[in-house]
């Protein structure tokens, strides 16, 4: 792409507005430092975003310092509009005004050089007077400009903000790049394509580019929750033993080997589902971004697997529960992993879960001695735990903004409705998949199957 055909934007305003958090956000990068502290940015630095067709730059510039005082100089050029821009462009490469105004020349300079403005203030704050001066020198550089509004705190002052920035700005646009999903992101982007007609075709390829990428992130998060699903349904720990009695007491030691390698297993899936989305704070992934609770932490199974309801159509599903059975068990009443209400008929309350989620087998070997193995887990909703835990953490980490530092609210998801929402066929290729997972057998086309579920 030829380098005037690349769109440039430079992010401009008062400090502490939110400059880095819409130049994080809007290049989908976690590396730009936000920080509360007035004057991080010092010195004004660029992110391209580069798609296969198109692309665009985003400048993160310092904040104004002294604006009355720059606007002052610039009057005092005796300069007409049509010469504005030019006094403008004499003001950044004057020595003087380089010493006495560095923060203001900083600012300017990307856009004497050709980038669009995108003002930003906070509209949780009151607009004042004091912002006129800013927007007036912004005006007279004559590039095509938007105003953002950024709610930090709330939108109290809103309305306000529109009514002054409207008379000096073709375009005023709420967005919190706290808070702002890839949908409001494209829809901010697409605004971008009508500052400049010289863009426009870039912008709208490099709109079409990141929409085929997201896609692709999709389908990668899909791969990743069927390998893990597997993995975790298939793992087992094993040791070489010389009698039964030796593995009897070897158990506890296989116990904390298998637990380890679970946890580890979902956790390296979560930092691969961070790096798909292009989140790669290590300190976010080891302290803020925790998994739903403990993987073998039964007692909220219900949260994060199948309700007691879905439990029972998923047995009828697979054929591994009759009628009668069936009746029995809608009938019951509280529901975790033992039986249902009273018990199922005959073993049907262990086909649903015992205490024990693996338990310890050994085996003889044909040259002597014996094996000690633990795992899998037998348990008929571990499947869906698995699948509702990632999916919750996919639904928060694929709408997740680059400048949202904080922690995820980790609360009880609508797995549970997800699956109730699909097709009843659909339903039937879940459970059946997820019984063949159980009994550790190929599902050929779980991908597909889990599809509808990130819906």
């Amino acid at each position: 792409m030829k380098a005037n055909k690349l769109a440039r934007f430079a992010v401009v305003g008062h400090p502490n507005k939110g400059k880095s958090s819409i130049v994080s956000t809007l290049s989908h990068n976690d590396d730009v430092v936000i920080s509360s502290r007035s004057g991080t940015t010092e010195k004004a630095e660029s992110i391209t975003v580069d798609t296969a067709n198109g692309g665009y730059q985003l400048i993160d510039t310092p904040g104004f310092q002294r604006p009355v005082k720059v606007l002052r100089w610039l009057h005092e050029q005796g300069a007409n509009a049509s010469e504005r821009a030019k006094v403008l462009e004499k003001f950044v490469h004057d020595s003087d005004c380089q010493k006495q105004f560095p923060d203001e020349v900083e600012l300017l300079k990307p856009i004497v050089n050709g980038a669009a403005i995108l003002y930003v203030v906070d509209g949780s704050h009151p607009y004042g007077a004091e912002y006129e001066a800013e927007m007036e020198i912004l005006r007279w550089s004559g590039q095509p400009s938007m105003a953002l509004i950024n709610p930090i705190e709330s939108v109290d002052y809103v309305d306000e903000w529109k009514s002054a920035l409207l008379q000096y700005f073709k375009s005023v646009q709420v967005f919190n790049p706290m808070k702002a999903d890839f949908e409001k992101q494209i829809t901010l982007l697409k605004t971008f394509s009508h500052l400049n007609s010289a863009w426009s075709d870039a912008l709208q390829n490099t709109i079409g580019d990141l929409q085929v990428q997201r896609q692709q992130q999709l389908e990668q998060s899909i791969a990743l929750l069927s390998r893990l699903v597997e993995d975790l349904c298939e793992h087992r720990e094993t040791q070489k033993v010389l009698t039964p009695s030796q593995a009897e007491k070897i158990k506890p030691m296989l116990e904390k080997q298998y637990h380890h390698w679970m946890r580890e297993r979902e956790t390296q899936a979560v930092r691969e589902l961070m790096a798909i989305y292009g989140h790669f704070q290590s300190d976010v992934v080891a302290q803020q971004i925790d998994l739903p609770p403990d993987l073998f932490d039964c007692g909220q199974w219900f949260i994060w697997g199948l309700d007691k309801k879905q439990l029972v159509y998923a047995a009828t599903a697979t054929g591994a529960l009759g009628g009668a059975a069936l009746d029995a068990a809608v009938a019951g009443s509280s529901f975790m992993l033992g039986a249902l209400g009273g018990g199922l008929i005959g073993a049907s309350s262990a086909w649903f879960g015992a205490d024990k989620l693996a338990d310890l087998s050994v085996q003889g070997l044909p040259v002597g001695g014996y094996e000690a193995r633990l795992g899998p887990i037998k348990n008929r909703n571990f499947p869906y735990v698995v699948i509702g835990r990632f999916i919750h953490l996919h639904a928060q980490i694929s709408q997740r903004s680059h400048a949202s530092r904080d922690a995820l609210a980790l609360d009880a998801n609508d797995f549970q409705q997800r699956v109730q929402n699909l097709e009843k066929s659909t339903q039937r290729e879940l459970h059946q998949a997820c019984e063949r997972l159980i009994k550790q057998r190929p599902v050929d086309n779980l991908e597909s199957i889990l599809t509808p579920l990130f819906n």
